[in-house]
């Protein structure tokens, strides 16, 4: 884990919370529609079939009420800007937690996920973003756990359409945003630096790996792509190569290979 961390940037938390609980609604009309064929395929996430992310992305968004039924913890643990680095850590365990999920809701994923909504806008109503939770990695606050949740469920809603042909289902603007600023600042903290400007229009920009630092005009190392391009990219659902050959990149100048730095998030 990178060990200089830089102080994260703020989330408007009325647009947070509201990303969340779309893009879920987003994700669980989507299941609502799913054949038993369809729910059978395979996924680009190992062995996992799509009834298994999409319980997975129940029981993500599930942690929300779980966690806030426990008792707070006593301090802070972990800054939102460490936890796209912890969750390598924890992957075992994610897949045991997600087919145990799977095989407790069996074919009615439609009660999970109404389940799993109520309980988290029940939670959230009296829940303060100060209020701290124990997540798999140690305490942090509600506000930022509710930003990694964009993560996931961008991310993952990504998976799902990937999985299922001719399913798109939508990214909340707010959650995409979110997910995209935190996944370059990560990449910021990954390589420090000022030689080189990564691009995510609309969403983000950000300055990384070592090297001359440029003072005005056009810096000139520079690489832009589009959200999700940048997403799958950050997390490994996508290669540099790739991308470059498909023109879903674009990067100049000769400290713009990004390829010994992703994924960022494993």
């Amino acid at each position: 884990m990178p060990t200089a961390m830089k102080r994260s940037r703020s989330y408007d938390s009325a647009k947070i919370r509201t990303a969340v609980l779309t893009q879920f609604g987003n994700v669980r009309d989507a299941v609502r529609t799913l054949t038993p064929e369809q729910l059978a395929r395979p996924t680009r996430l190992g062995d996992w079939t799509v009834h298994e992310l999409a319980a997975h992305l129940a029981m993500v968004l599930g942690t929300v009420h779980r966690y806030l039924g426990l008792p707070e913890p006593a301090k802070h643990e972990v800054p939102l800007m460490e936890w796209p680095f912890a969750t390598v850590t924890a992957a075992a365990q994610v897949d045991e937690d997600t087919r145990a999920v799977a095989e407790a809701a069996g074919a009615d994923l439609d009660e999970l996920f109404t389940r799993t909504l109520t309980g988290i806008e029940e939670s959230l109503a009296a829940a303060p973003d100060e209020r701290l939770v124990p997540s798999r990695f140690g305490a942090m606050t509600l506000g930022d756990f509710l930003v990694t949740r964009t993560v996931e469920l961008i991310v993952h809603t990504d998976d799902l359409n990937d999985a299922v042909p001719g399913l798109d289902v939508p990214c909340d603007r707010q959650a995409l945003a979110a997910c995209t600023r935190l996944l370059a600042d990560a990449l910021a903290i990954k390589a420090p630096g000022a030689s080189t400007e990564v691009r995510v229009p609309p969403y983000a920009v950000v300055q990384c790996v070592e090297g001359p630092r440029h003072t005005r005009g056009t810096p000139p190392n520079v690489v832009e792509t589009d959200p999700l391009t940048w997403i799958r990219l950050a997390t490994g659902r996508q290669d540099w190569a790739t991308a470059l050959d498909a023109a879903r990149v674009s990067a100049s100048g000769e400290r713009a290979d990004l390829s010994g730095l992703l994924p960022v998030m494993g």
